[in-house]
């Protein structure tokens, strides 16, 4: 049975997955995860990453890592839900090198956009919280969300009319 995972369990998965690393590769961790290693919750259910370049290797060391620290991991990124942040690899905040690879968080602003995006409850308290902390800047939300918003056809199961009023929403809440 997989277990809920804390920052600890977090860190020993990077030292493993790092371990595993026969060429440089980042491992963008997002969602639950950053809000651990950032420290403002306790665990996450899963640890949702996305590797670059894609590794064969990398990818087969996963069942078993999970499976070992008894962690649920999947492979998923903001991009998978809303359109690409321009600029996101430049603005993914570095965590830790273990072996050749290095470990960052996903862009923080395209993290806040699929959060308000998706609109739960964990999500809404997420983005609020990356406000808060000043993780990111309601201004350059906005920007970056304008930028994105010609290419939101691209997702048809996103209405952007809905999609804009829970940006100003998650902008304009305490």
């Amino acid at each position: 049975m997989r277990e809920l995972t804390d920052a600890d369990r977090l860190r020993r998965f990077m030292q493993a997955l790092g371990a595993e690393a026969d060429r440089e590769a980042r491992v963008y961790l997002t969602g639950g995860a950053t809000a651990v290693l950032l420290g403002w919750r306790r665990t996450t259910i899963d640890a949702d990453i996305v590797i670059f370049p894609e590794s064969d290797r990398l990818l087969r060391a996963i069942p078993r890592l999970k499976e070992t620290l008894r962690m649920n991991v999947e492979l998923a990124s903001p991009a998978h839900f809303i359109p690409e942040l321009p600029g996101w690899d430049e603005r993914s905040p570095f965590i830790t090198r273990e072996g050749r690879v290095s470990f960052h968080h996903y862009d923080l602003y395209a993290q806040a956009l699929s959060k308000i995006e998706r609109g739960h409850a964990q999500d809404r308290q997420d983005v609020t919280e990356m406000l808060r902390r000043g993780l990111v800047e309601p201004a350059r939300l906005r920007e970056l969300f304008e930028q994105i918003e010609p290419k939101l056809y691209r997702y048809p199961a996103i209405d952007p009319a809905s999609f804009r009023r829970a940006v100003e929403d998650a902008l304009t809440r305490p």
